[in-house]
């Protein structure tokens, strides 16, 4: 269980994040470097999810399409839901550093989505 609470930390380290260093003011972020470091952060919390349900991969680095391949085998809501974190948290938030706290929130509550379904998953 440690690389859940590992995806857990990440969630947590994210939401601190914009809480502590993006500063929201009227429903937007004023420092899209904070928000671009969160959507990273939480990001990788999915990914260490999904890494404890799907393990590793036989040869190379595991990309997009490598999750998308493992989640569209076991869960197709899941699958929608890895797709809709990518946009939101590695795309908006990561790369374009969007300020929109409504973006973020959004992308934050996926995250906790797809990590809760993880945990279940691996405790079954």
């Amino acid at each position: 269980m440690k690389n859940m609470n590992e995806a857990r930390r990440y969630l947590l380290n994210a939401k601190e994040i914009l809480r502590e260093k993006a500063v929201k003011e009227d429903g937007y972020y004023k420092d899209r470097k904070y928000v671009k470091m969160a959507g990273h952060t939480a990001y990788v919390g999915v990914l260490e999810a999904l890494d404890v349900v799907f393990g590793n991969k036989k040869k190379g680095r595991k990309s997009i399409e490598w999750y998308q391949e493992e989640l569209a085998s076991v869960d197709k809501k899941m699958l929608n839901l890895f797709g809709i974190a990518y946009d939101t948290l590695h795309l908006a938030m990561s790369y374009d550093g969007n300020l929109s706290a409504a973006i973020s929130k959004e992308g934050l509550e996926i995250a906790e989505k797809i990590i809760d379904w993880a945990e279940q998953k691996t405790a079954a």
